[in-house]
């Protein structure tokens, strides 16, 4: 029923159906939820799972017993075996029913065991669906931080571009009254002419980080997309050290409880492969008639009645050698059981590696807006006076524009640092099981 509802909702992504709604930004948490219902790598783990709650329902019925009914109808032309048990010549017919049933009393464990091993690998998938909403999680802050980003520069940018702007209208009308030579109106034109560039590249790049968001989000449309501009403010979260948040991760992460719950499935798989090696017993039962027809036969009622028979029967196999078979399917359970072993402990380094990249991203980031922050305001300071200076005549164009680019250097790093940092640092809190928010 589930997997129904999820390939109804892959189709209502279809265009011509339900568009999202992109009258007004969108926050974090929106371009979240609607990434959760509408990704396709989070759709196709849904479908994982519900196959393995599949598996699982198939395992917990097979400790019942198999029924099957069966009835077939016969006919013999020629000679052949006649009502009174002798050779006879003639056509005849038979009709049997037949009902039987059987099941598995003992086979070493083994149906027990895999109903266990279903249940891990349901646990497991579950596991993996989560790791997907998790990843997507963090696509999509990441993809977001990204947009605030290109805004901020896009804002630095437009704001260059009017104060030279400015400065061309100024020069032009020192120009025109002499007091400007042609060749300092040209470079303030160029100067004009490369901000403009800066700007359209700026605005070019945000497009492109939109349609990056867009798409992860599986928009059918994304034409005016746009997302809300949260007042970016550095604040002095406390970090812990990267085992800290290493010892609490690795409890709480999907990716290392799908690894563990594989790794305990490993362990029954080989009790089951075990199980290869002990004798089977079971049991089957059944009833049936059957209906003969020739000369001077009995009627129809009367023979069913008659031939109506029922039948219990036990059957015990026992293994004595199996072209080792069973040897070699307990070994390779085991050398699996040894690999996943491994491949915990892969997933965990390769956790704590993104712990400590997020650590040392987030320390860096720090440490870099606190340069910025000063740069910045010197930078300001310094761009003031130039510009005061070369209003009056005391500076030259070159270093106007020099202290300008110094300028819109470090306010873009500060943004630079503010984003990288804030994101950073959220990110460690979630690997830690909170909410990733910015």
């Amino acid at each position: 029923m589930k997997a129904l509802l999820i390939s109804l909702a892959l189709l209502a992504q279809a265009p011509g159906d339900t568009l999202p709604d992109l009258s007004r930004p969108w926050t974090l948490e929106q371009c979240t939820a609607w990434a959760l219902e509408h990704n396709l790598t989070v759709a196709q783990q849904e479908i994982n799972r519900e196959r393995s709650a599949v598996d699982k329902n198939t395992a917990d019925w097979s400790w019942t017993p198999g029924v099957s009914a069966s009835a077939g109808e016969n006919w013999s032309f020629g000679r052949g075996i006649g009502g009174n048990n002798t050779y006879e010549r003639g056509n005849t017919a038979s009709t049997n029913f037949n009902l039987s049933s059987s099941m598995t009393l003992f086979d070493g464990l083994a149906t027990p065991e895999r109903i266990k091993l279903a249940r891990l690998n349901l646990e497991s998938a579950t596991a993996d669906l989560e790791k997907a909403r998790d990843d997507i999680r963090v696509s999509v802050a990441r993809a977001y931080v990204q947009i605030l980003y290109n805004h901020e520069i896009l804002d630095v940018a437009r704001e260059q571009l009017k104060i030279d702007s400015l400065h061309v209208v100024r020069l032009q009308g020192l120009h025109d009254n002499g007091k400007a030579s042609a060749a300092e109106l040209s470079q303030q034109k160029a100067s004009l002419a490369q901000s403009r560039l800066t700007m359209v590249q700026a605005r070019n790049n945000l497009r492109a980080s939109l349609l990056d968001l867009a798409q992860l989000l599986e928009l059918p449309v994304w034409e005016g997309f746009r997302v809300e501009r949260p007042q970016l403010e550095m604040e002095d979260l406390y970090l812990s050290s990267p085992d800290d948040i290493f010892a609490d991760a690795v409890d709480i992460r999907p990716a290392i409880r799908a690894e563990q719950l594989r790794l305990r499935g490993a362990e029954r798989s080989i009790r089951i492969a075990h199980a290869q090696h002990l004798p089977s017993l079971s049991l089957s039962a059944g009833m049936g008639t059957n209906y003969y027809t020739s000369f001077g036969t009995q009627g129809f009622w009367e023979q069913l009645n008659n031939n109506f028979s029922q039948y219990v029967g036990l059957s015990l196999s026992i293994p004595i050698f199996t072209r080792f078979t069973a040897r070699n399917q307990l070994r390779t359970a085991k050398l699996n059981k040894t690999n996943q072993e491994i491949q915990l402990q892969r997933v965990k380094n390769a956790l704590y590696k993104e712990i400590v990249q997020a650590w040392n991203g987030a320390v860096a980031a720090r440490a870099k807006w606190d340069s910025s922050r000063e740069a910045k305001i010197a930078a300001e300071d310094a761009f003031e006076l130039q510009q005061a200076k070369y209003e009056n005549g005391k500076a030259t164009l070159t270093e106007f524009n020099e202290a300008r680019n110094r300028l819109v250097k470090a306010q873009s790093d500060a943004v630079q640092a503010t984003c990288e940092y804030l994101f950073q640092a959220h990110l460690l809190e979630f690997y830690r099981g909170g909410e990733l928010t910015l």
